[in-house]
């Protein structure tokens, strides 16, 4: 069945596919009509356009948009500009961070590998801008082979939580008594020290200094389908404008609406205000947990 989904806007597609191999059947059939819609549209045209699709199904994963020509996508003057300025200053601030906070770096190191049984860094897979997977780096702050399930049950109740509207105001993002958190951790976490290795990603590109929070696969798999612009519409970020206004006291949809509004208005200007503003927020803990 093909249609509009919004006249003149987006076009929609439904088919029926077999689940075992639903993944495979959905990236063929977009990579054809990408390589379809390359062929027929002008490089002015290519530019605004995009596919996204999603597999509805008990047994499969949200699966990630597939943009098209992003290779080669030619965006506006001005947005290349300002993105080429963020860039710079994810670059500079990294780099200077790095090096100005080495000491740092070496203090948590040993007082992460002295107090616990464990490499010193914790790797976790995370979703990135347009839904790309990459690998986050921390300081390591739970015991090792910690069971995730305890994380991803809390998560899936903070998304769509069942309580009523006042009491889910209540509920922190981040678990408050975590028992897989070290003794160490604790104070990492609420220090938000253990956050300082991402400095790394920052300079790799995977991630921004400022921008939405990077999700774990099962937290996106949960989102509604306004929930997912978030990891469409811009780089993640070590802080952001839901860090700096409510940390992680707020509800999900809230966290979710400050991260659409600031991929859209974003410039090197907002990226300082919130830098300037997240040491204060660390400082007085609102939900630095």
């Amino acid at each position: 069945m093909i249609g509009w989904f919004e006249q003149g806007s987006v076009l929609g597609l439904i088919r029926s596919l077999v689940d075992r191999d639903a993944k495979e059947i959905a990236s063929t059939l977009a990579g054809a009509i990408r390589a379809e819609l390359v062929r027929c549209l002008t490089p002015d045209n290519a530019d605004c356009c995009s596919i996204r699709f999603e597999v509805y199904s008990p047994h499969s994963d949200w699966i990630p948009p597939v943009l098209l020509n992003a290779e080669h996508r030619r965006r506006k003057p001005r947005e290349a500009v300002r993105d080429a300025a963020k860039r710079g200053l994810d670059i500079a601030g990294s780099a200077a961070f790095l090096i100005a906070f080495s000491p740092v770096f070496l203090f948590v190191s040993a007082l992460v590998k002295l107090t616990s049984k464990g490499p010193i860094f914790f790797r976790q897979q995370r979703v990135g801008e347009a839904a790309r997977p990459f690998m986050m780096l921390k300081f390591r702050t739970m015991h090792v082979n910690a069971d995730e399930r305890i994380h991803q049950q809390y998560v899936e109740r903070f998304i769509q939580p069942v309580e009523t509207s006042e009491s889910a105001k209540n509920v922190v993002f981040k678990m408050l008594d975590d028992p897989r958190v070290t003794p160490i951790g604790q104070f990492l976490r609420r220090s938000s020290l253990d956050e300082l290795p991402q400095f790394w990603n920052v300079l790799k590109g995977d991630m921004s200094l400022v921008g939405p929070r990077p999700p774990l696969a099962y937290e996106v798999a949960r989102y509604k389908r306004w929930h997912k612009r978030r990891v469409l519409e811009a780089k993640p970020g070590i802080t952001g404008l839901w860090q700096v206004t409510g940390r992680s006291r707020t509800t999900f949809d809230e966290m979710v609406r400050l991260d659409i509004r600031y991929a859209r208005n974003y410039s090197v200007w907002t990226d300082l205000k919130i830098l300037l503003a997240t040491p204060r927020a660390v400082i007085s803990g609102r939900g630095a947990h």
